[in-house]
């Protein structure tokens, strides 16, 4: 059976915790291209700052339906255009997250690691910088939203890419 691209969906927004092994499977079902498969997958921290255990109680998050998920396939379009890969998927978790919990999927297939490798972070980066989630976190000391970080910005800047949270 020939393997058929658009049966996989590339961008998914969910509530509900997602399964690496199953997602995977799915990216690269009957593929015979595929050589190479890099996942990350991040999760919520309990600190929001080195030394701060247990300062984070728990972390929301809220996007805008259809607009978060059309600015994350035009970016997955754009590591199409940028390395040789063969699939990508983003998987993203919004709702109320607990210290641990899987947050972000960002899965990618190729011939080769190098491509794999470089696509899964380009779009990591992507998404840390200007992908449009709003995230708010309960402390102790109560809830505040999260800022982008000077570090993502930069991170981001080495794709030639000019960061939109200064």
């Amino acid at each position: 059976m020939p393997f058929d691209e658009s049966s996989t969906p590339r961008v998914r927004i969910q509530p509900q915790p997602f399964d690496v092994a199953q997602e995977i499977a799915a990216l690269q079902a009957g593929d015979p291209r595929v050589g190479a498969v890099c996942t990350f997958v991040g999760t919520v921290r309990d600190r929001n700052a080195p030394g701060a255990a247990g300062s984070v109680q728990t972390l929301e998050l809220e996007h805008y339906p259809g607009m978060t998920e059309k600015s994350i396939e035009a970016m997955v379009d754009a590591a199409f255009v940028r390395f040789d890969i063969l699939g990508a998927r983003v998987v993203h978790r919004v709702g109320v997250l607990l210290p641990t919990d899987g947050v972000v999927l960002v899965a990618v297939t190729s011939a080769h690691r190098g491509q794999s490798f470089q696509a899964c972070e380009f779009l990591m980066d992507y998404l840390k910088t200007q992908a449009p989630f709003w995230k708010k976190e309960q402390t102790p000391d109560g809830a505040h939203w999260v800022d982008a970080r000077v570090s993502d910005d930069e991170a981001l800047a080495r794709w030639g890419i000019e960061a939109r949270n200064a």
